[in-house]
């Protein structure tokens, strides 16, 4: 999940505990911690409501202030179902951040990630791509999802889903406007052949 700029400091500061989402399959699962760019939230129920059950309470975890204006402020396709989505700001470290930090990499932890990488390889429809989306990271950091997924003749969709699975191994760093290899990942690259 994304948050607007009126929104994702709220999120951050943990004020704000609801949000509402008009998707067509759910985006977040009960359960689960996402990452976003707020931080990291524990989603603890996702339910379809209608409009009319966003009540004043509510409206008022999800930053506004009343269920009206909440109403009002709604998104998207109105034949699209309504998400309500409650959260809580996880405060703890991520251990993602851990793991992207470590650039000390022996031969087993440099095993176990081009272990991974294969697998990653071996599992894609469309063939290899973890070595030509870490270096095309490495060589242009900061520059927009879609331009660097249409450098490698990708779709910008699939292609962000790919670069956050390098993310969950420690290897890439999200920005504002696009990526950028972690310390681990560089300390990767730079050990592997051309």
């Amino acid at each position: 999940m994304r948050f607007a700029a009126e929104d994702r400091d709220g999120v951050a500061r943990g004020e704000i505990t609801v949000a509402y989402r008009r998707w067509r399959t759910p985006r977040a699962r009960t359960g689960v911690v996402h990452r976003t760019n707020a931080g990291r939230l524990h989603v603890d129920e996702v339910a379809v409501i209608a409009e009319a059950d966003i009540d004043e309470a509510d409206a008022r975890r999800a930053g506004r202030p009343s269920a009206e204006a909440a109403r009002a402020g709604l998104r998207g396709d109105p034949a699209l179902p309504l998400y309500r989505i409650a959260f809580h700001l996880m405060t703890d470290d991520d251990p993602r951040a851990a793991l992207a930090a470590d650039d000390d990499l022996g031969r087993a932890a440099r095993e176990e990630i081009r272990l991974r990488l294969a697998r990653l390889d071996r599992a894609a429809r469309d063939g290899p791509w973890t070595a030509a989306t870490l270096r095309a990271i490495a060589e242009r950091p900061a520059t927009r999802a879609a331009d660097l997924a249409a450098s490698l003749g990708r779709e910008t969709l699939p292609f962000k889903r790919d670069v956050r699975k390098l993310k969950e191994l420690g290897l890439t760093h999200s920005l504002e406007r696009g990526y950028e290899l972690s310390p681990r990942g560089r300390a990767f690259l730079a050990g592997e052949p051309r």
